[in-house]
């Protein structure tokens, strides 16, 4: 969300060339096949370090199924698991499939009953999963469960899947999403996580444009967005997606990191290449867009400076289609790297996007308006070479934090109507066929009146198809005046 420099520097015609099937929006771009293959020898290695990983030994319980994934308003009653006598589980028991390809992500838990909870609505949607607020009707409680779904039983994807929970079993802390309890599916190729339900997302909040965060507020967010990430790195995990719709907030103000979808483990005694196809296009740092395989906490970072700049602008600060658009984005506001970085990093990518001529760094010119302290720490974790941001640590120890007015307390936040992304998405898809049938019904009505009429449209319409400048006035940033329609603000991560 903020103002940002003019257009995209020229590029040469080989970069158009040979990234016209890898410039795409992160929803093609993050190929899940890519990402569970990248360090399955990781995954092994993290695995076998019992000490290390101190997974919860204590039984769990879990039950679901549900309405076949469509959406419904209708409380709906989860049927029963029942498998046949091929041995694909029995009671208590987990599926032969799950436990030959990832029987240490579930060691120590048994599934609950599948008729214990029942679906309300859902609530997000990804490639490969979705997400529905239901009630647990042993406790009453609302939580969110994730269905994930399975390709043709694919390893990978299961092995995919089950770095994920691997991953959230490692994490205790208030400021990362708590994984509850995993249920099986009558499905064979489905499975459910239960995760604490919360009422928002970032992302669904600062859409609202009845909402406006005041430096208290973002002071708050960013507070907890860092603790979250500190906890994470120091147990030596990777998010790689930071973006509003991942970040939860429940009614009482607190922020939690969810979907960790994207998320890998990391060791500095195990160094191995990871990939580059991750982190939403909008947030993703200029390391990975140049292709590194070798990298570390910088990247989360990158995206958490994204995140701050969005909260005080009002609306995403680098919003491009393309990988190249948004290298020369990048390069506009955060400046080129310098010619030692370009010398000694040897990326992949660097042939390709380097520019001829150096970029000078604007970000202080950008964002002048900005308090000084958070100016100051921006301009740190937005630096375009990923030894230059910091760390979580030093982050949470900037003046940012301690000078006045300093962030306010949670339970102080405003209460909001539930605000998540994908209630935005639904609303502006309804607004979008509405604003269609009506143009449609006008165009039959113009033809009817003849041809001297139809050739001209009145102005509303007229300006219709014209892109308006995401980056003038206060409005919040719609994508679709942006002229990028196809791009949705959240890109799928099932991938």
């Amino acid at each position: 969300m903020g103002c940002m420099c003019s257009k995209g520097v020229s590029t040469n015609e080989y970069a158009h060339k040979h990234l016209k099937k890898s410039v795409k929006s992160s929803t093609g771009a993050l190929r899940r096949d890519e990402v569970a293959m990248e360090d399955d020898e990781e995954t092994k290695h993290v695995v076998s370090e019992k000490s290390d990983l101190q997974l919860d030994q204590s039984p769990r319980k879990v039950d679901i199924e549900g309405n076949g994934g469509m959406h419904q308003p209708v409380t709906s009653r989860i049927i029963s698991i029942k498998y046949g006598d091929d041995g694909v589980q029995t009671a208590g028991e987990w599926p032969s499939w799950l436990i030959a390809v990832a029987g240490e992500a579930v060691k120590g838990w048994l599934p609950r009953r599948a008729d214990s909870f029942e679906k309300m609505d859902k609530i997000g949607e990804g490639t490969y999963s979705s997400v529905y607020r239901a009630r647990d009707l042993e406790t009453g409680k609302i939580v969110a469960l994730k269905k994930v779904r399975f390709v043709n039983m694919d390893p990978e994807s299961v092995r995919f899947m089950a770095r994920e929970i691997i991953v959230l079993r490692r994490l205790d802390h208030p400021n990362v999403i708590k994984l509850e309890a995993l249920v099986t599916s009558r499905m064979p190729n489905n499975l459910y996580l239960v995760f604490e339900y919360m009422e928002h997302d970032l992302a669904g909040l600062a859409s609202s444009p009845t909402i406006e965060f005041t430096e208290p507020q973002i002071k708050c967010y960013m507070q907890q967005l860092l603790c979250g990430l500190e906890h994470c790195h120091n147990n030596g995990v990777l998010h790689r997606d930071i973006k509003g719709s991942n970040l939860l907030i429940d009614n009482k103000g607190n922020l939690k990191i969810g979907d960790f979808g994207l998320a890998t483990t990391f060791c500095s005694n195990h160094k191995q290449p990871l990939t580059s196809r991750v982190v939403t296009l909008w947030y993703r740092p200029p390391e990975l867009l140049l292709g590194a395989t070798d990298y570390g906490v910088a990247v989360d970072l990158w995206s958490a400076g994204c995140i701050l700049a969005e909260l005080f602008a009002g609306k995403p600060i680098m919003p491009r289609r393309t990988e190249v658009e948004q290298m020369h984005k990048i390069f506009k506001l955060c400046g080129s790297p310098s010619e030692e970085y370009w010398r000694k990093s040897k990326l992949p990518h660097a042939t390709i996007f380097k520019p001829q001529h150096p970029y000078e760094r604007c970000v202080a010119k950008t964002f002048k308006d900005l308090p000084p302290s958070a100016l100051t720490l921006l301009d740190s974790l937005l630096a375009v070479e990923p030894n230059n941001r910091g760390s979580t640590s030093s982050a949470l120890q900037s003046e940012f934090f301690t000078t006045e007015p300093l962030p306010c307390d949670p339970s102080s936040l405003p209460q909001y109507p539930p605000s998540k992304e994908f209630d935005a998405k639904l609303q502006k898809d309804e607004k979008r066929r509405n604003k269609a049938g009506s143009a449609k019904a006008f165009g039959s009505e113009s033809s009817i009146k003849g041809t001297r009429e139809s050739r001209g449209l009145p102005a509303p319409y007229a300006k219709q198809g014209e892109q308006r400048n995401p980056q003038s006035g206060n409005e919040k940033y719609n994508p679709e005046e942006a002229g990028a329609s196809h791009l949705p603000i959240e890109p799928s991560t099932g991938s």
